[in-house]
């Protein structure tokens, strides 16, 4: 049974660290959300490491860019792992190739261009990367769809199949559906891979809730101080991969209510109805340690 709570101090005590979601915990590509602030900085007052996990496409030097330019203090978190950073390993050393059509938009082009200390030294010896047409592809770097408030995965639906006659793998740098920015709903790359795996196409995942992400997180986290993962409680709204990410890796988790999925909870965003929560979770065979409506 999945305990609701309505402050993050209620069960902080017993961890170490949290791995924390960006879109729909901590802002939503508008604004902060003050209370969530207020409670990372609680957690790192009392000793707790905050490593923000988040699927952008993006390398978490442009992440971090991005929550300076919405106004998040740095002593709010201690570390960042991003999708993006866990597919740029799998980029540079010819996952799908090394001749790549990209499927994004221009803010995404950082993923190519910026390369941490690490994966710098590993491209040095590699074949350069170069981003060309579909004709001349060996194979897709899916981060997302064109930044039009309209852009939809139908849009992309002749150039999907065109790859797919081709053979084209797909690496993709976000596994999530939909983001809400502000007051829009924005589909994202995971849209697409989703479309080209029904289409018979072959997708590599590097963000929630696959694999990668969590072992860089956790050497990211190692950097700073061993913990183990009893000692880590993950943070999101986005059940099918931060729940389920966190679920598949055997760590503790905490369901935001008010994000993508607050309609199946009640009317009252504030207060998650227990009877709706617990029967939706069941429907998903999940079941996080706590929940909560927001990050407070």
């Amino acid at each position: 049974m999945t305990e609701i709570i309505d402050r993050l101090s209620a069960v902080s005590s017993r961890y170490d660290a949290v791995f924390c979601d960006l879109w729909g915990c901590v802002h939503d590509g508008h604004r902060m959300f003050d209370d969530a602030v207020t409670a990372l900085r609680a957690f790192r007052e009392g000793g707790g490491i905050v490593l923000l996990l988040t699927n952008s496409p993006r390398p978490r030097a442009a992440v971090e860019v991005q929550l300076r330019e919405l106004g998040m203090p740095e002593d709010a978190w201690d570390e960042i792992a991003t999708s993006g950073d866990a597919a740029q390993h799998a980029l540079i050393t010819g996952a799908v190739g090394h001749r790549v059509l990209h499927i994004g938009a221009p803010k995404d082009e950082s993923f190519f261009d910026e390369l941490a200390p690490d994966l710098a030294k590993i491209a040095t010896r590699m074949p350069p990367v170069a981003r060309v047409s579909l004709d001349e592809a060996e194979g897709i770097v899916c981060t997302g769809l064109a930044d039009t408030p309209d852009a939809s995965p139908a849009d992309y639906r002749a150039t999907l199949l065109a790859a797919k006659q081709r053979g084209l793998p797909m690496l993709c740098a976000n596994p999530d559906i939909v983001v809400d920015h502000g007051g829009r709903r924005l589909w994202c790359a995971g849209a697409l891979a989703r479309e080209y795996e029904e289409m018979g196409g072959r997708v590599f995942y590097f963000g929630k809730p696959h694999p990668p992400i969590y072992d860089l997180a956790r050497r990211r986290l190692a950097a700073l101080r061993k913990i183990e993962d009893a000692g880590i409680l993950c943070i999101g709204d986005g059940i099918a991969t931060d729940i389920q990410g966190a679920m598949g890796e055997g760590l503790d988790s905490l369901f935001i209510t008010a994000g993508i999925d607050a309609s199946a909870f009640g009317p009252d965003r504030a207060r998650p109805d227990p009877h709706a929560l617990d029967a939706w979770l069941a429907a998903r065979s999940l079941s996080p340690l706590f929940a909560m409506a927001r990050l407070a």
